[in-house]
Formats: structure tokens, C-alpha cells, sequence
């Protein structure tokens, strides 16, 4: 088996209900989409995507995940796509670095292998659990009340985590008005939800100790992504007694390593783009479990097609070790692809079907953008 030909997609995925706000003034309207078809010369093709929340979240935008598509494409042609390791040693002699220009590829080469081997990609992936993983919400910063409201209207949905954005500058009330958010977005935590105040790394140790400061006691949640640099968050890690998780510095498998030997976090959230696709983020989830970190499964945005990656990978991460996968479908008005993942009884299970189990629509993908054979 050869790839034969890659294919190029583009679109915009609006955020509905307006603008989606990260700290420091961050706000996101709509999402970049990058999709990608790998085509194999015995006409079996798969899919994969990258989206990046914008060019000022990590070191990686949209149009960039294009362009290096550009460089690596030509490379992969005649390779065999179920070998994804060496597919993934191509794709790095290629190209250094940018792991989100080399995460469709990777994750449209597992679909592939799945297809190919007449098996889902979470067998592939080490085997299913067999149980249902609860669904993270993302509830963009706001007014205390109005994210209330928002985590509640996502717990009818059945969700059973919520991941709260924090992060207000001096100007906007500072860490009087993140201690308010996340009491807000507590006030009505039922037994076995799980919440996350996620700051993506926009808070100050001193920003972070005075908030902690202001909560009343008994609130039970994690502090997710704290500090923009590894000193300040260990610096803070050492001041408090709320759990910490990393994101947006657990960039790749070193990372992780690192995170370990400096007893940095309790756990990570595990983005596929972030760490490069599939092979990346099997490897990440395997030192998380042997640490005993604990992790989530998230992309940084996307359609169905990053969601499937999602659902496939967090299906193979034992239940102790999972606090949620998010459902990053619930972020964009438009569907790119069929995806039979409904959230039922608490939680999500991977489709029993061969690859990711999706239905591109190719109606709403359009014509490719580039193309490469």
C-alpha cells in the first residue's frame, strides 16, 4: 500500500454565539479549518485536521499548517501509510518542528490503517476501554452569572466536565473577577462533575495566588495552564495546594518527560495537534500513564474530524487515569463530516466502525486548495 496523492482543504468554522475569549484579550470569532485526504494508490483514503485557535495561542496558525504541508507532501508520496512511525521520521527530516502541520497527516494515515485492517483506530491505539468518557465543555470567560448559566445549559446536555476560562486583566476586574467565575461556575456542581479553571497561561504567580486567596473554601476543581513559562509555574506549583495541569507547555514528547522529572503538574491535556497527531499522542499518553499523570483528551479546536481523533485516542486511556475528553464540536456552527458519537447516558464511545468512522461531506469542504501527487 502507497500513498498516492494528498489533498488540501480549507474552511472557516464560526464560533456560535459570537466571540470565544482566552485571557489576555484573546478573542477568536471563527477557526481556520485545515483538512486533509491522504489517497492511497488501492483507493483507500483517509482524514485527518488541524485548527488552530489563532496565530497568538501557541507557535502555530492556520495559513502555517498549510505551508508546511507544502514542504512535507512531496516527501510522503510512494510511502507505505500504515508504517506511521516511519511515516512520521519522513515527515520530521522534512521538516522541524511544527507539529500542527504534521497532525492531519498522521491522523489521516491512522484512518487508513484502520480502514485497511478492517478495525476502529482506538484497537489500533492499544484497544477500547469499553466505556462511555465524559464530555468536557469550553466556556469561554465571561460574566459570572452568564457562565453559570452556560456551564448548567451544557450539564442538561449531559456534560460532566467543564473547563472555565479565567484570565481577566487589572483593567477587567483582575483576580477578584476570576475568584467570582469560578465560584460562579461551581455554585451548582453536582456529585462527579469535574471542573477545570483553564487560564492558558495568562496569569502572573501573584495574579494566581490572590485569586486562590479570594475562593471560599470546599471548591474542588483543577488549575489548568496557569503561567505562560515553566519557571513561574513551577514557582506557583510550589505556593498552592490546587492540582495543576498543563497544556500549552506540554508541547511534545520531551515535554512530557520533562514535566515528570520536575514533579510539575498532576496531569496534562493532551492536545492531537498540539503533540503532533496520533503516533505523538500515543506516546504522551503512555508516559502520562506510567507516571501516573492524569490527562485529558482535547485538540485545540476543530469539526467532527478533529472530534473523531479525539473520541479515538481518549477511548484507549483507562478510566482512572481520563478525566474527559472535549467535545469540540459543541465550538463551531458548521459540520464537515458525520460522525455517530452522540453524548449519552454521561459520556461518549468510539464508533465500532473501520478508521475513525466518519463521513466526510465534501459538499462543505469544497474543492481542495492544493493537491499534491
Amino acid at each position: 500500500m502507497k500513498i498516492a496523492r494528498i489533498d488540501v482543504f480549507q474552511a472557516d468554522l464560526p464560533y456560535p454565539g459570537g466571540g470565544y475569549r482566552l485571557s489576555g484579550g484573546r478573542v477568536y470569532e471563527s477557526f481556520d479549518a485545515t483538512v486533509v485526504r491522504v489517497e492511497t494508490a488501492c483507493g483507500i483514503e483517509g482524514w485527518g485536521e488541524s485548527t488552530p485557535f489563532g496565530p497568538n495561542y501557541i507557535a502555530a496558525h492556520a495559513r502555517g499548517v498549510r505551508a508546511g504541508i507544502e514542504e512535507i507532501a512531496p516527501h510522503l508520496l510512494g510511502l507505505d501509510p500504515r508504517h506511521v512511525d516511519r511515516l512520521n521520521d519522513a515527515m520530521d527530516r522534512a521538516l522541524t518542528g511544527h507539529a500542527h502541520t504534521k497532525a492531519p497527516i498522521d491522523v489521516a494515515c491512522w484512518d487508513i490503517f484502520g480502514k485497511a485492517a478492517h478495525m476502529p483506530v482506538c484497537a489500533l491505539l492499544g484497544g477500547s476501554t469499553g466505556y462511555r468518557m465524559p464530555v468536557v465543555s469550553s466556556i469561554y470567560a465571561g460574566d459570572p452569572e452568564d457562565m453559570r448559566a452556560r456551564v448548567d445549559a451544557h450539564r442538561a446536555q449531559a456534560y460532566r466536565g467543564h473547563s472555565v476560562k479565567i484570565g481577566a486583566s487589572d483593567a477587567e476586574g483582575g483576580p477578584r473577577l476570576d475568584a467570582e467565575r469560578i465560584t460562579a461556575a461551581l455554585a451548582d456542581a453536582q456529585a462527579g462533575e469535574y471542573f477545570i479553571a483553564d487560564a492558558n497561561g495568562g496569569l502572573s504567580v501573584e495574579h494566581a495566588l490572590r485569586m486562590l486567596g479570594m475562593l471560599p473554601s470546599g471548591l474542588d476543581f483543577v488549575l489548568e495552564a496557569p503561567c505562560a513559562t515553566w519557571r513561574e509555574t513551577v514557582a506557583l506549583r510550589q505556593r498552592c495546594t490546587v492540582p495543576v495541569i498543563l497544556d500549552e507547555l506540554a508541547t511534545g514528547d520531551a515535554s512530557i518527560a520533562q514535566i515528570v522529572a520536575d514533579d510539575a503538574a498532576e496531569g496534562i491535556s493532551l492536545k492531537i495537534s498540539k503533540a503532533g497527531g496520533l503516533t505523538h499522542g500515543r506516546r504522551q499518553r503512555d508516559i502520562c500513564l506510567a507516571a501516573g499523570l492524569t490527562m485529558s483528551v482535547q485538540d485545540t479546536v476543530g469539526s467532527e474530524i478533529a472530534f473523531a481523533a479525539i473520541v479515538h485516542l481518549g477511548q484507549t486511556v483507562p478510566q482512572h487515569a481520563l478525566s474527559g475528553i472535549l467535545d469540540t464540536r459543541g465550538m463551531t456552527e458548521i459540520s464537515l463530516a458525520g460522525f455517530d458519537a452522540p453524548v449519552q447516558e454521561g459520556g461518549v464511545m468510539a464508533p465500532d466502525k473501520p478508521g475513525l468512522g466518519i463521513e466526510p461531506d465534501l459538499e462543505a469542504l469544497g474543492e481542495p486548495v492544493a493537491s499534491y501527487s
